[in-house]
């Protein structure tokens, strides 16, 4: 009982240790999760613009 409570001791100190590192794979996952919200970002700016030009100049 002793030995399995050390091991699992030592496993969770090692991932406490290791887990604020930022790793490549980090990274590209970043990368992946960026690249479609800047491909999308100019049309919702201009759907905003638009949006809010038609409520304060409001035609009907």
């Amino acid at each position: 009982m002793n030995n399995w409570w050390e091991n699992k001791k030592e496993r969770t100190r090692k991932h406490r240790k290791h887990g604020e590192k930022y790793t490549f794979g980090d990274f590209i996952m970043d990368v992946l999760f960026w690249i479609p919200e800047l491909i999308i970002l100019p049309f919702r700016l201009v759907f905003w613009v638009f949006r809010g030009l038609w409520r304060l100049f409001d035609f009907t």
